[in-house]
Order: structure tokens, then C-alpha cells, then sequence
């Protein structure tokens, strides 16, 4: 039986790229030229990279300290963004996954190009994740049931079958087990799981039903899963083949949070209906608390890092 108010999860493609939004705005391009930057913005030293999918740019904020750019970086046609945490803020470095490049680039804070390239080998990369305790940087591929994995964050990758008929977002949880979501064969929402220590992906039930797939996150206590078409994040704890709804986060007024990240006791929504990105209290969800705004054209992923 379909579940009432279910949609059927169709992958969108933009100028020949699958994008992992939900319903991204193709009416609106709000690029309005170059960012000047600030030299006077380090009070805080926290600091958010938005992936901005139209104009290939990694755009710089400095939340709490202001809600506008304060830089932009060239990424070609970025995505999912991780860090060297499981949540929270990361420590210097993050990942960026260029679909428009089929790489997946290393990023420093501050810095005004990456540091270091890993070639996606098949595929259009979605989405990234990273072990903390082994540096494992997993990326999930769109239009194919597969994950690429990083052993210690380089090398070639070892690509491994997860069932999945379009993989989307992936996040390891304090175990080092990797979760992945994405849309299964017949059309509907799906998740798997590779336990640590093993090589193969199994599927997982959820107790509660999920519209689409959405960022895949630990956040220090569940396993978390952003429902695009839900504008909600559902946290859960797992035990083998099943994983059991223990919270839900609603992000009120949000279009569609593509890659959403824990920061630190907040939430980032790159919403690509909206071209902002709304900031939430979390787990406390609602009403968003700032929004972030300027210089984004379609923004798709985020990552909280400092210096």
C-alpha cells in the first residue's frame, strides 16, 4: 500500500547533471557578482561553505557574526559537503564533491582553492561522508547503487554495490557503521547500512515512512535522515536490520533542505527552493533563527568548519 501523501522519488537533472535536490527553484538565478571579503570577520572563527550548484562556487559565511558572504571559491558544480567530525564543527579541512568534475576536492579554511583531488572513478558524485577514527571518506554516486570509498581519505577508491538504484546521501555513525539513503528500484525511498568491519551494504527498515531522501548524519546520539519533502529530520536508534523513529525536527517555512549539517547546537538547510539558507535551533527545530542570504544559486550542501 502507498503511504498517504507519499511522492514517488524522481532524480532531477540539471544541464546534463543529476542533483540531489527535491525541488530546486529553475525560475531564479540571484548571482550578483563577486564577493568582496572581509577582513574583519573573525570574532567567532566559525565559518560555513555552501555548495551554490548554478554559479560553481563554494560561498563563505561567518554565522553567528554576520549572515552575508564574505567569500566565494570556484567548485565545479558542487554538492555534498563533509567534514573530519561526525557532527558539529570541523577542525580546519572539509570535502567538497564536484559533480561537474567527477572529484571529490579537500578544502582548507581560508583558502582560496583546494588542496587536495580524489577522482570520483564511475559515476556522478552526490553526497560525502567521513570516519573520523579510521579517515574512511565515503561518496555516494546518483543514478547508480554505489558508494566509493577512500581508504584513509586517499588513494583510488574502492567502489561497492549498495543495492540502491540512485545512491544520495551517506553518514557513519560513532561505531563507523555508514549509512546510505537514496531511491530504490521501484521508485520509493531507500536506506542501507555497511556494520564496521564489513564490505557489504544491507538494507534497513525504518519505522515511519520518509518522502525523500535527505542528508544522512550522526548527530551525537541518533542516526539521523533529512526528508526533503517532509521539511523535517527524523532521528533514530538502530539495531540490526531496523531503525527505530525517536525524534523528529521540523524546519518550519524551509522549501527544500538538500544537504543539511549539525553544526554546533544548530542546523544549516541549504534550501534550493528557496536560494537562502535557513539556520535552526537543533534539536529544537521550528521557526528558523537566521537566514542566510546573497550570492547563492541553487545551494545544495553545507559544512560548519573553523580555523
Amino acid at each position: 500500500m502507498t503511504p498517504s501523501g507519499f511522492h514517488s522519488p524522481r532524480t532531477i537533472s540539471i544541464n546534463g547533471l543529476l542533483i540531489t535536490a527535491a525541488h530546486p527553484n529553475l525560475r531564479m538565478r540571484n548571482h550578483v557578482g563577486p564577493v568582496t571579503p572581509h577582513k574583519h570577520h573573525e570574532k567567532i572563527g566559525l565559518y560555513q561553505y555552501v555548495s551554490s550548484f548554478y554559479s560553481s562556487e563554494l560561498v563563505q559565511f561567518d554565522y553567528p557574526t554576520g549572515d552575508t558572504p564574505i567569500r566565494e571559491i570556484f567548485a565545479d558544480e558542487p554538492q555534498g559537503e563533509c567534514g573530519n567530525v561526525l557532527y558539529g564543527v570541523a577542525k580546519r579541512d572539509f570535502w567538497v564533491v564536484e559533480s561537474g568534475a567527477d572529484e571529490i576536492e579537500e578544502f582548507a579554511v581560508g583558502g582560496a582553492g583546494p588542496i587536495k583531488t580524489l577522482i570520483v572513478p564511475i559515476g556522478e558524485g552526490a553526497g560525502c561522508a567521513m570516519d573520523p577514527s579510521s579517515g574512511n571518506l565515503a561518496v555516494t554516486i546518483l543514478g547508480t547503487g554505489d558508494v566509493v570509498i577512500f581508504t584513509d581519505h586517499a588513494g583510488t577508491g574502492t567502489t561497492v554495490a549498495d543495492g540502491l538504484d540512485s545512491s544520495y546521501f551517506d553518514g557513519y555513525d560513532n561505531k563507523g557503521d555508514l549509512f546510505v539513503d537514496g531511491i530504490t528500484e521501484s521508485e520509493t525511498y531507500g536506506v542501507v547500512e555497511m556494520a564496521s568491519g564489513s564490505s557489504i551494504f544491507k538494507p534497513v527498515t525504518l519505522t515511519n515512512t520518509v518522502e525523500f531522501p535527505g542528508a544522512v548524519q550522526y548527530d551525537g546520539k541518533y542516526i539521523t535522515i533529512t526528508d526533503q519533502e517532509a521539511h523535517a529530520i527524523y532521528g533514530y536508534t538502530c539495531s540490526g536490520a531496523r531503525c527505530t523513529l525517536k525524534r523528529t525536527v521540523s524546519l518550519s517555512a524551509s522549501s527544500d533542505c538538500v544537504q543539511t549539517w549539525i553544526g554546533k547546537g544548530d542546523i544549516f538547510c541549504p534550501d534550493a527552493g528557496n536560494e537562502a539558507v535557513e539556520v535552526y535551533k537543533y534539536p529544537a527545530g521550528g521557526s528558523a533563527i537566521a537566514i542566510l542570504t546573497g550570492a547563492l544559486d541553487l545551494p545544495i550542501g553545507v559544512v560548519e568548519v573553523s580555523k
